[in-house]
């Protein structure tokens, strides 16, 4: 679940509740989504997002690109 994978450790809960509606369960999934999916997101800022970007650089993963 979520809390196992740092979404917890880098995000407010209102984020980490956006990516538990979108079944977003772990850093691979994340990097499913376009930018412009994650940012419609209710609960998802400008700042949650800068903080999930920086995240998945950090292990090595981005977002997708449009589909």
């Amino acid at each position: 679940m979520i809390n196992q994978n740092g979404f917890e450790k880098i995000l407010a809960k209102p984020a980490q509740r956006a990516l538990a509606r979108a079944n977003v369960e772990n850093w691979e999934q994340l990097s499913k989504f376009t930018v412009a999916e994650i940012m419609e997101l209710h609960g998802i800022g400008k700042n949650a997002f800068t903080k999930l970007q920086a995240a998945l650089e950090a292990k090595g993963l981005s977002f997708a690109q449009k589909k």
